[in-house]
């Protein structure tokens, strides 16, 4: 059985996640499943925007507790499984934002827990006006930690802190005013804005872009003085690549670039 699909159409993959009876939840079988597409997907030049989606009524419910729950037999009580478990899905999440594409969540239903750090990991994010997120795991007492991380990196602290330790949801619209997604939009037109996204990105030099996500999230890392002297040196190595030069020509010659690799 599949659990996470692909399809390619041009330059864009479609990762979905495919277990909807469990809300596509983030089970030991779809992180691994998950790693090989990042790892497929990091050397793969044909692709330049990855939209990830989730199947059934949601587009992810975070870890599987039953899984989890599960692992609590062994003689630590789940202790050795717990740190296995969170070190690869740090690994998935990490290496989203470590891939070459920029990476879109396409997020519907809900996104929770892990599933709304899976969603802060992305790049770029569009829900469903109806969609609903939450880090509720304090809810059953166990604070979201982990998905603090990603969460607390998107939007203010004290909003994040909030949803953290009231376990509340936040809605689509609340999500886009606090940065967590890009665009709130009506279900029915979830699919066709993500794609006009997605197929705008693609449209661009794809070392640049490449480049660019990678010095996006180096330089976040950086105070200012430092982020600006990593910054210069990485777009002066972008100007001196070919395709940029025959973009800047084209450009002050008011005519389309004739791009060599793309």
């Amino acid at each position: 059985m599949t659990i996470l699909k692909r399809h390619d159409t041009g330059a864009i993959a479609h990762l979905t996640l495919d277990t909807p009876k469990t809300l596509n939840a983030l089970s030991d079988e779809m992180l691994a499943a998950l790693q090989e597409q990042i790892n497929t997907l990091s050397i793969d030049t044909t692709i330049k925007v990855v939209i990830l989606s989730g199947s059934g009524k949601a587009f992810c419910a975070g870890h599987d507790i039953k899984q989890m729950n599960s692992a609590r037999s062994s003689s630590d009580g789940g202790k050795s499984y717990y740190q296995d478990l969170f070190a690869r899905c740090t690994a998935v999440m990490t290496g989203l934002q470590k891939l070459p594409q920029v990476v879109i969540a396409q997020v519907h239903g809900i996104a929770t827990a892990a599933g709304c750090q899976l969603v802060a990991s992305c790049d770029l994010a569009i829900a469903a006006d109806d969609t609903r997120f939450g880090v509720n795991g304090v809810n059953i007492g166990l604070f979201c930690s982990t998905p603090m991380v990603a969460l607390s990196r998107n939007i203010p602290r004290k909003h994040a802190f909030e949803l953290l330790t009231t376990g509340k949801f936040m809605t689509a619209t609340r999500a886009a005013e606090l940065g967590l997604i890009n665009h709130a939009v009506p279900n029915t037109q979830l699919e066709a804005e993500t794609l006009q996204l997605a197929n705008t990105i693609a449209s661009k030099l794809a070392v640049a872009v490449k480049i660019g996500k990678q010095a996006f999230y180096q330089q976040l890392q950086m105070p200012v003085d430092q982020a600006y002297a990593y910054t210069s040196d990485v777009i002066v190595e972008n100007l001196l690549y070919q395709d940029t030069i025959e973009g800047m020509t084209a450009f002050a010659e008011k005519r389309t670039p004739n791009w060599e690799k793309e």
